[in-house]
């Protein structure tokens, strides 16, 4: 096992990934397709921009995620209110079904990594995590 931090802590973030992403494939979509999703919904409409701000994601990353949630018919483009030049993004109605669809699957995985853990290290997983 390595010693470095970061090794450790994105092979951790891998299986735990792995659990959602299993669970949302009958959807088509995969755990961070779900979850910028998510911020959507809260947010919408809402830039590209502020949506990578929201997401901690750089605004390519963003693009390129939405055009797949695009080609899925998840979302709907439009232009921000707060500058024209700027994409927007909101869900379609099919995206919001989706998102309806989605969250006892979300739910059940949440369950699963919590029954995994037990409450002693879910509570210190939840300490380390925003101690960061």
């Amino acid at each position: 096992m390595s010693s470095c931090h970061c090794a450790r802590l994105r092979s951790a973030a891998r299986k735990v990934g792995s659990i959602y992403d299993e669970a949302m494939a009958p959807l088509g979509v995969n755990i961070a397709q779900y979850s910028l999703m998510r911020t959507i919904a809260r947010r919408q409409p809402v830039s590209f921009t502020e949506l990578g701000r929201i997401a901690r994601l750089d605004r390519s990353t963003v693009s390129r995620n939405i055009r797949v949630l695009d080609r899925l018919d998840l979302v709907d483009m439009t232009r921000s209110d707060d500058d024209r030049r700027e994409a927007a993004v909101s869900l379609s109605a099919r995206g919001a079904a989706l998102l309806d669809e989605a969250m006892p699957l979300w739910e059940t995985c949440q369950q699963e990594i919590e029954t995994r853990l037990g409450p002693d290290r879910m509570n210190a997983l939840n300490d380390i995590l925003h101690a960061l």
